[in-house]
């Protein structure tokens, strides 16, 4: 098939470029550095041509309430418009677990209505929600950090590595539409403050987490089912701990 992946030069985008290649699948890495513009719409209708799958995983460049919601409006509207134009037969996307339990979060409500978009459209098509990536454990705590001190929740979130996501996504995008959506997760729960912790020992950084059960995660307080997967999500491999020591290292 000829498999179109939006944000193809991202995190996750040119993981699952490099493994749909490696099934034999003709492959087309668009971003804006190479033409595919998905706020304006340049580029698209070329990208489109003869494929049969588009696979969205962009990323808001930033998180402001009104600039995310803008950016996933825009973007959603203008590739489902040009993949009805190009008759693309299946729209994969990548969202998050428990976006729609977490009304306060600007970002979340923006993934929100991009599902929304999704589900309205008569393009069919197949979501997975991911749990937080490893790979974002310095931005949260980084975001997280007054001085020393670095405020979190407790709450138990379920992260899951790059890697895992990518994998699980590739099947997804060479499959048929399901019209709904799977969940996938690391393969343990873990509390927030302790995932900052262990990021911190790692990095032999001197700042110290502060649990705070009313501290706010991007605009929302948290619990332990909030960004936690539903019963029998697909599960990662990746265990954070060795995630932790293999980026140690390379940092290295």
């Amino acid at each position: 098939m000829k498999i179109v992946v939006i944000g193809g030069t991202g995190l996750i985008g040119k993981k699952l470029v490099n493994i749909l290649r490696e099934h034999g699948h003709e492959v087309i890495s668009a971003s804006p550095a190479s033409g595919v513009d998905t706020l304006t719409g340049q580029g698209l209708p070329e990208a489109m041509k003869g494929a049969q799958v588009v696979v969205d995983v962009t990323n808001s460049p930033s998180f402001e309430d009104t600039a995310v919601m803008k950016f996933f409006e825009t973007s959603t509207g203008n590739l489902l418009k040009a993949e009805k134009n190009a008759g693309v037969t299946h729209h994969v996307a990548l969202s998050i677990v428990g976006a729609d339990r977490n009304p306060d979060s600007g970002y979340l409500r923006a993934k929100v209505a991009q599902e929304k978009l999704i589900k309205d459209s008569s393009v069919p098509y197949s979501i997975l929600r991911a749990t937080q990536f490893f790979e974002f454990a310095g931005g949260i705590t980084d975001s997280a950090t007054d001085g020393n001190t670095v405020r979190l929740t407790s709450a138990k979130l379920q992260p899951i590595a790059a890697d895992d996501v990518a994998a699980a996504l590739a099947p997804i995008a060479m499959g048929e539409p399901i019209n709904g959506f799977v969940e996938v997760a690391g393969p343990e729960a873990i509390p927030l403050s302790e995932i900052a912790q262990r990021w911190l020992n790692a990095k032999h950084d001197n700042r110290k987490v502060l649990v705070d059960p009313k501290a706010r995660y991007f605009g929302t307080e948290l619990n332990d089912k909030s960004l936690t997967p539903d019963a029998n999500p697909r599960l990662g491999k990746i265990r954070y701990d060795e995630w932790l020591k293999q980026a140690t290292a390379v940092a290295a």
